[in-house]
């Protein structure tokens, strides 16, 4: 089939949904399909560009190019499924997330004002619509589905996919760090973890790798990390490669990820194909999905006390750390996260 994968995307980002959107091209072609990422620009501010954005892909006709017909547009995020074609079949990475969950958080991008309230209603109505009139809706976690059927009242199956590079991932002996990779954001609650360092009864050290969304938050986190004294213990390495990413979870003593309602989470994933606990949170979201508190990592309360104590013990019990490490790749072995399943529920459904 002549298969486009649609999405957005900010110029000069490029993060998890990026890689999805590469990685699911690649699956498709391996799979003997041809298949083309369309991407448009994304810019949140004014609100006003993303409802332009949203009569764009309504307008655009992506049903023949260059004589080929269109056999099967799939659609990854808001707001790329507007399209008409008549074969969509979306795979909801999520939604605009300011006007859903995070709307009564502090998180959220929007002043709360009659104009906000409007804008968020048309696009609750516009995507209740468009999505509605796609042939089939996958979404990227039960997390995700959730979320839809609550606030759109749609269905959706969930379809898990592996990260990038997902037979690299190994582990070795432990070095005395826990791991937490991901972008420094508000969402992503390295703060959280900062505050909860400065707690643990050991000499506990977390090293954090990533890019900042913008630098306020990035300072922020530097700026506690000296208030509470633990700039030794708080390592920021910034972005790092994929090899230095495999090597910091491989010899990791376990992996900390607790970030606010996550959509999914390739952290979670690649700290269990590395044979690592992960440490998440009861409102974390995403990785719930996948780990089982004691059993294949540490589920706690999202306050600093509780993951000062979650840290304690994996640091201060290396053999459960351990055991809970190499249940969590076992754990991920059975659930058959391939992308071959990927490809043919999409194509076949």
């Amino acid at each position: 089939m002549d298969i486009l994968v649609t999405t957005v995307q900010v110029p000069f980002i490029r993060g998890g949904a990026e890689i999805h959107a590469e990685s699911l091209v690649q699956a498709l072609r391996n799979h003997g399909h041809s298949a083309e990422i369309v991407a448009l620009p994304f810019e949140a501010h004014p609100p006003q560009r993303m409802l332009d954005l949203m009569f764009i892909f309504r307008l655009l006709d992506f049903s023949t190019f260059s004589g080929r017909n269109i056999d099967l547009i799939i659609p990854l995020k808001f707001p790329a499924y507007f399209n008409s074609h008549p074969n969509q079949v979306a795979w909801l990475l999520h939604q605009h997330r300011d006007v859903y969950d995070l709307w009564e958080q502090k998180f959220g991008g929007l002043v709360h004002n009659s104009d906000a309230v409007q804008f968020r209603e048309t696009i609750i109505n516009g995507d209740t619509k468009a999505l509605g009139e796609c042939r089939q809706i996958f979404s990227n976690s039960q997390n995700v589905a959730n979320r839809l059927k609550k606030f759109n009242g749609l269905d959706s199956i969930p379809l898990y996919h592996p990260p990038k590079n997902a037979d690299t991932f190994t582990c070795e002996e432990a070095q005395g760090y826990f791991f937490f990779p991901s972008r420094l954001n508000l969402v992503k609650r390295q703060h959280l973890v900062l505050e909860a360092i400065s707690k643990t009864r050991n000499p506990v050290k977390v090293v954090f790798a990533g890019s900042s969304d913008n630098g306020l938050y990035e300072n922020e986190l530097k700026q506690i990390a000296e208030k509470l004294d633990i700039t030794h213990r708080a390592i920021f390495v910034g972005q790092i490669s994929e090899a230095e990413k495999i090597k910091y979870y491989a010899e990791s003593m376990g992996v900390i990820y607790p970030p606010l309602d996550e959509d999914y989470g390739y952290v979670t994933l690649e700290g269990m194909l590395s044979s690592k606990p992960i440490i998440t949170c009861t409102d974390s979201g995403g990785p719930l999905e996948f780990i089982t508190d004691q059993e294949t990592g540490v589920v706690t309360k999202p306050d600093s006390f509780a993951l000062a104590r979650a840290m304690d013990q994996l640091w201060e019990n290396h053999r459960l750390a351990s055991h809970l490490g190499k249940n969590a790749r076992k754990h991920y072995q059975e659930l058959d996260i391939t992308w071959t399943n990927v490809v043919n529920k999409l194509t076949n459904c």
